[in-house]
């Protein structure tokens, strides 16, 4: 077995947002072991492009085709409010059905303020369900406590506070973090792992964690 995929979490549940669509072998191994796809509106053309079809299309439905609305009628779930976007759409619906452990596939790519707005979600989206981000070049996790990563040497690693208040210590990274604040997203990247796991404690608010794949 590779030694990624360790780090990736068995979530079944696949949420696929209208991105850059999974091109990496670990994002695509769990796309199609998929237990249900729930699909934003604009990602269904590519999903069935890929071969495969949404379990449910979430959206306002502007991003979808009248021929896929006919086809897909059975599955369509219209939000017509425009207070959050798509993706959080899809992960609300996905805790309305009871699909706590869920996997984020495209969040990534294309627009860079939809990667951004994407990305920024993960903490609110953690709060209620296990969730993981999945993109072309690694995974993303959200930390809500002290919490230790699977990895494996030389991972690359980086980490971003997502309150200014929020201060770190990590063990098992080349570049240790003491009790530190990091006010700049800048400030937690390209760390690199030791060994098979590192770990990071905090005592408030959450912190995100990106491990690359391996080259």
């Amino acid at each position: 077995m590779p030694k990624f995929l360790n780090l990736i979490q068995p979530f079944y549940t696949v949420a696929l947002a209208h991105g850059e669509f999974p091109v990496h072998s670990a994002a695509l191994r769990l796309l199609r072991s998929a237990t249900a796809i729930v699909c934003c509106d604009g990602a269904v053309a590519a999903l069935l492009q890929f071969g495969m079809e949404p379990t449910h299309i979430v959206g306002d439905l502007d991003s979808i085709s009248p021929e896929l609305k006919e086809r897909f009628a059975d599955r369509l779930h219209y939000e017509a409010e425009q207070e959050s976007n798509d993706l959080t759409k899809s992960i609300n619906f996905c805790k309305l059905k009871g699909y706590n452990k869920i996997t984020i596939l495209g969040a990534t790519g294309k627009r860079e303020d939809h990667t951004l707005g994407n990305i920024s979600l993960m903490a609110s989206y953690a709060g209620e369900v296990d969730v993981q981000m999945l993109t072309n070049h690694g995974v993303l996790s959200v930390a809500g406590s002290s919490s230790t990563f699977e990895s494996f040497v030389g991972q690359q690693v980086s980490i971003f506070c997502l309150s200014p208040r929020t201060k770190i210590t990590t063990k098992g990274l080349k570049y240790p973090i003491t009790d530190r604040s990091l006010p700049s997203w800048w400030m937690g990247t390209l760390n690199a792992s030791l060994g098979n796991s590192f770990s990071v404690h905090f005592s408030e608010g959450s912190v995100l964690v990106f491990r690359a794949y391996p080259d």
